[in-house]
């Protein structure tokens, strides 16, 4: 009655499918059947038999296994190899040996779920499909599938044994979990399918596993057999779907899993991949699929228990499999077979239906005109730009927040919100601090004791929890301790938290309580990549897209994933994801080492940027010529005259957008005090556009100090700060107060240029912080620091850096041997700026090159920025405008331009004419151009030790930098 039952099962699950196409056949399938039946005609019994073994090959092993491996090939005529550990160099040179030794082509077989890396060492290891489960744009799974085949295909490898096809619906799962796309039967079949296609798109056969399914099992196949008690419908609905799927396309290949399933195999403790009733009436007949069949490893628990070798090798051909996946022994198992087929236990027709189809797959592959493999040059077509490209889009589609009350992320406010970072887990976090730090100051906060670390944590806004754990491999434990579940939860009574998972989403299963947790983020893996991008998604540089592949009890539902926005700050990239060329850009590194070794400058920093992404950002050189400090990307510069751009001209931008002035003002209107001076009629325009005739610069300085020792007079300088004298010029040396008003003096009073025409003029800036005191009632430092500086995170850009940074984060500018007789570190070294207290218009600003960026990357952007708009559109294309072009001039008003002198470089000579930016004395320089989207930041020291080294102006480094970056664009 049993076996009735069964068999009326079997046909009414037989309705449902369809006869599958035979998807080995190739398009010139007249010439593989030539080659299929003159192969066939050759082989003897023997190699027939052996055809159906795939054994074990390492390529880190000795020269014992590779002989073992070419006796296999010549005495058992096996008929592929599956490669395990090694790398791809060594397993290129021993394909090519042992393909030399056989006298019928190997199928070479290798286990590359997530990519060469899955067992070789020096390969790209692309996300887990679980992280992949994640991602809704299944044409980047296409892309992966594809890439990887290339990457197969190099190193001479025919059948790669993925996709993983198993639903993952056990979160207990030990051996699938980050290996499944995921628990939705549609989103597994759909990204299955796009991966085969593909992978064998490029040549190298797929192969669905673990039939019948794998993804709800609380044991390892690999240590013991198994256990599936689920009826046919369950099987039908859930486990075999995929399948179904993947068999109305050209899937070339089916592994079999070592599974007890008794709804499909009656008899007890039978392996599903030696099931007869599981293979051929399910698999091949009921199901339709004419494509190759291969056995999971033979020497897995899972079948080796059940059967001896030889035995078990017997077992599985008679069931309908095709190949014999690592045997444990090929020699018994060869005459196990040979006695079955004396015994007629099975027909030589059988032995030649499996055969014709192992050698039409090795036709599909090519193997038919098999050529050596290119030993050459093999990592730089295995690791390429392309790969991190695609892996980083991958990671950017996939990363998922399932949590986000309040619209907490992106974190949009930067300037009342103080943030820390506490880590959980226990292993890298480096990548994801050191991108969150770009955007912000954030602490990190640790401590080993709970109370401590809570009381240390009240003075913050908000609290990003990263939970990190080992991506070495997919099946590493992703548990929380009870200690960080209760750490968690108590954080989040007491602060707002965003959460962040580099780790599978199964993670979340063991967290009782979401609703203290503000945000929830789902990054999947612990990788640079992921950590970096999570941390740009934080602050709104990037839209998180993600859909959880997973469910999480009833919290978080199979499909839970909300978007962001983007707030349109600077995100932090490869050059090719802006079409542009890493090697060319890489040029920069040897002009940077010939600036130092060339005395040019110390060291420095270079940021460029397209489109909003930073695509090359290094510092190099040191401190100093004695070459003790190397530089960091946080060490700050003196920016000198890139100062009237971010310090003097934003607060006048405001002010003329608020329509306090307009560019006809003249400055006896802007400035009474200059009413009846020689500058009262001077416009506003004229001025910022350096054509009202005032004098280039003012050295003030020169009249405080003794012509001959240079020593500050006494009567105007003192050592030590008082209400008299509180203007610091320098470390240990304070000038007098009323001396501010001398300046302004003297500036009204200065004679004019005779000439018409440009000069460029420098004072017109010193004049801006009068004005901006005097109409908003607050110091300039201030005003740029509340309105721009701490809204848009350029926490390092500001005046006077040493009340905030220590001496050993700036770089030394001069030694100072004519006026303030010291190195100047983190006082500012002009002299006009250092005399009105180090905040002036014209020079004064500190930063190091990312915060510069940020700035120049709002100007780029209209005014717009990490959501805020800062200028109105038209105020940006008001003051970066030619006004005197015609007379031959290049500025802006307060920007400079690219010259229209040829002969001049003030900028690159591919910069478009709608770029704007400026340069600084101490060799500085920062540009923007909207037409190709470019932003270059370059900072030095070059005035160290004496300002007189000019260098790098000399040279035109910096112009030089600038031509390369635009070099470096991609041109179709």
């Amino acid at each position: 009655m049993k076996k009735i039952i069964f068999a009326s099962l079997f046909l009414l699950l037989a309705k449902s499918y369809g006869q599958q196409i035979d998807p080995l056949l190739t398009t010139d399938v007249e010439n593989q059947e030539k080659w299929v039946e003159s192969t066939m005609n050759k082989l003897s019994l023997d190699e027939k038999i052996g055809q159906l073994f795939m054994i074990q090959a390492y390529s880190n092993k000795d020269r014992k296994h590779k002989a073992y491996i070419k006796k296999m090939i010549k005495k058992y005529h096996v008929g592929g190899l599956i490669f395990m550990q090694g790398t791809p160099e060594k397993q290129a040179q021993l394909t090519n040996y042992y393909q030399s030794t056989s006298n019928i082509p190997l199928l070479i077989g290798f286990d590359g779920e997530w990519g060469l890396n899955m067992r070789l060492k020096n390969s790209f290891r692309y996300p887990w499909n679980m992280t992949l489960g994640a991602v809704q744009n299944n044409k980047l799974i296409e892309q992966f599938g594809e890439r990887l085949g290339e990457h197969c295909k190099r190193i001479g490898i025919h059948i790669n044994f993925a996709p993983v096809v198993d639903i993952n619906t056990n979160p207990a799962n030990p051996i699938i979990g980050n290996r499944s796309f995921g628990e939705n039967k549609y989103n597994v079949s759909q990204k299955s399918i796009a991966f085969t296609n593909g992978m064998q798109r490029k040549g190298v056969l797929a192969n669905a596993k673990h039939f019948p399914g794998h993804g709800d099992t609380s044991t390892d196949s690999h240590k013991t057999l198994p256990f599936l008690d689920f009826n046919l419908d369950r099987l039908e609905s859930i486990e075999l779907f995929p399948y179904k799927e993947l068999f109305k396309t050209n899937l070339a290949s089916v592994m079999v899993a070592h599974l007890n399933v008794p709804s499909l195999e009656p008899k007890k403790g039978v392996p599903t991949s030696i099931s007869y009733k599981v293979i051929t009436e399910l698999l091949k007949e009921k199901m339709g699929y004419n494509g190759l069949i291969f056995t999971d490893a033979l020497n897995m628990k899972g079948a080796a228990n059940y059967a001896k070798p030889g035995d078990i090798d017997l077992a599985a051909f008679l069931a309908g499999n095709d190949m014999l996946l690592i045997p444990e022994d090929v020699k018994v198992a060869v005459k196990k077979l040979k006695a079955a087929l004396k015994n007629k236990l099975f027909t030589e027709e059988r032995l030649d239906e499996s055969v014709r189809k192992i050698l039409k797959a090795k036709y599909w592959a090519g193997l038919n005109n098999f050529k050596p493999i290119n030993e050459n040059g093999i990592q730089e077509d295995i690791i390429t730009v392309k790969d991190q490209l695609l892996y980083n889009t991958l990671m950017k589609e996939a990363i998922t927040l399932v949590q986000n009350k309040k619209a907490i992320l992106p974190i949009k406010e930067l300037t009342n919100n103080k943030i820390a970072y506490v880590k959980l887990g226990d292993s890298d976090n480096a990548d994801f601090t050191t991108t969150l730090k770009k955007y912000t100051q954030v602490d990190i906060i640790s401590e080993e004791n709970l109370t401590v670390l809570l009381q240390k944590l009240k003075p913050y806004t908000t609290v990003i929890i990263g939970y990190h754990k080992s991506n070495e491999n997919p099946w590493k434990s992703f548990k929380m301790t009870k200690k960080e579940l209760t750490w968690l939860q108590e954080i989040s009574k007491n602060n707002s938290v965003v959460l962040d998972v580099f780790a599978s989403p199964y993670t979340l299963l063991d967290i009782q309580d979401f609703s203290h947790i503000d945000a929830v983020l789902v990054s999947y893996q612990n990788s640079k990549a992921s950590q970096e991008i999570s941390a740009q998604m934080i602050f709104g540089a990037l839209e998180i897209k993600g859909k959880l592949p997973v469910s999480i009890n009833q919290v978080f539902p199979e499909g839970t994933g909300i978007t962001t926005s983007n707030l349109m700050r600077l995100s932090y990239s490869i050059p090719e994801e802006v079409d542009m060329d890493s090697k060319l850009l890489s040029k920069i590194d040897s002009l940077t080492t010939m600036v130092v070794d060339s005395t040019m400058a110390p060291g420095g920093q270079v940021l460029v940027a397209r489109y909003g992404k930073v695509v090359y950002h290094k510092s190099f050189g040191y401190h100093t010529y004695d070459k003790k400090q190397p530089v960091k990307l946080t060490d700050l510069y003196d920016l000198a005259s890139v100062t009237k751009i971010l310090g003097g001209l934003p607060m006048i931008m405001k002010g003329e957008e608020m329509g306090l002035f307009n560019l006809e003002t003249t400055l006896g209107e802007f400035l009474p005090y200059l009413k009846g001076s020689n500058k009262d009629t001077i416009t506003f325009k004229e001025a910022l556009s350096h054509v009202g005739k005032i004098r280039p610069w003012i050295p003030y300085y020169l009249e405080t100090v003794d012509s001959i020792s240079k020593v500050p007079f006494k009567n105007l300088y003192r050592s030590t700060k008082s209400d008299e004298f509180s203007i610091k010029v320098a470390e240990n040396l304070f000038l007098i107060n009323s001396y501010t008003d001398s300046i302004y003096k003297k500036i009204a009073e200065a004679p004019q240029r005779k000439t018409e025409g440009y000069k460029y003029s420098g004072l017109i800036f010193y004049l801006f912080k009068k004005y901006i005191k005097n109409t908003f009632h607050k110091e300039m430092d201030v005003l740029n620091n509340e309105n721009f500086y701490m809204p848009l995170g350029s926490n390092s850009l500001g005046y006077n850096p040493l009340e905030k940074f220590s001496p050993t984060e700036i770089a030394p500018t001069e030694i100072d041997d004519y006026y303030r007789h010291q190195t100047l570190r983190g006082d500012v070294h002009d002299m006009g700026a250092a005399m009105m207290n180090g905040v002036s218009g014209n020079a004064g600003l500190f930063s190091n090159s990312n915060d510069v960026a940020k700035m120049m990357q709002m100007y780029l952007q209209k005014g717009f920025y990490g959501g805020k708009r800062y200028f109105e559109s038209k105020t940006i294309d008001k003051f970066n405008h030619r006004y005197y072009e015609n007379d031959s001039i290049r500025r802006g008003l307060g920007f400079d331009k690219p010259s229209l002198d040829p002969e001049i470089k003030a900028s690159s000579k591919y910069a478009s004419a709608n770029s704007f930016g400026h340069s600084g004395f101490t060799g500085t320089f920062a540009w923007a151009d909207p037409d190709n989207g470019i932003l270059y930041v370059f900072l030095s020291n070059r005035v160290y030790p004496v300002m007189s080294n000019n260098k790098l102006g000399e040279k035109d480094i910096r112009s030089e930098i600038h031509n390369l970056i635009y070099e470096a664009i991609q041109r179709n």
